[in-house]
């Protein structure tokens, strides 16, 4: 019968065998997936999700201090009195219009897809195809953008 010799052929494979086909299959369906997202435009996070932590972390931004120091005077103790009466006039009951919520998505996953573009250049350059967080480090370095 056709079905018993299958099933023979099945049982005869070696655990290694097995496990090297199934190891291709998934890769496959990662190389799939990459490709997929790679064609696609729409965004990637959730919308609702991103409301809430733009909604939750905007007021911190308002009452950060300046970073430029010719914003303001740099007499010390004058300084900081005048920056914490300027934090403090700042609203903290902040609204955001929808059109501006998915406008820094876009920008925020923009940032983020170029940062992990960068940060697998750096994988491959030190001869890994998984990404680490030293990774994400010295592209952010290497961009400017880390302190």
């Amino acid at each position: 019968a056709p079905g018993a010799s299958l099933r023979r052929s099945r049982a005869t494979l070696s655990v290694p065998l097995l496990l090297g086909i199934l190891d291709c299959g998934i890769k496959q369906v990662a190389l799939r997936e990459i490709r997929r997202y790679q064609k696609s435009t729409e965004l990637l996070i959730r919308k609702l999700p991103f409301q809430r932590l733009v909604c939750v972390y905007a007021p911190d931004f308002l009452r950060k201090e300046p970073r430029s120091s010719k914003a303001l005077p740099r007499s010390s103790r004058r300084a900081r009195v005048l920056r914490r009466e300027i934090a403090q006039d700042f609203k903290t009951d902040l609204r955001f219009q929808s059109s501006a919520i998915g406008a820094l998505q876009e920008a925020a996953e923009a940032y983020l897809v170029t940062l992990f573009e960068d940060t697998n250049l750096a994988a491959i350059h030190a001869k890994r195809v998984t990404i680490q967080p030293k990774d994400i480090q010295l592209a952010r370095r290497l961009r400017g953008e880390r302190s």
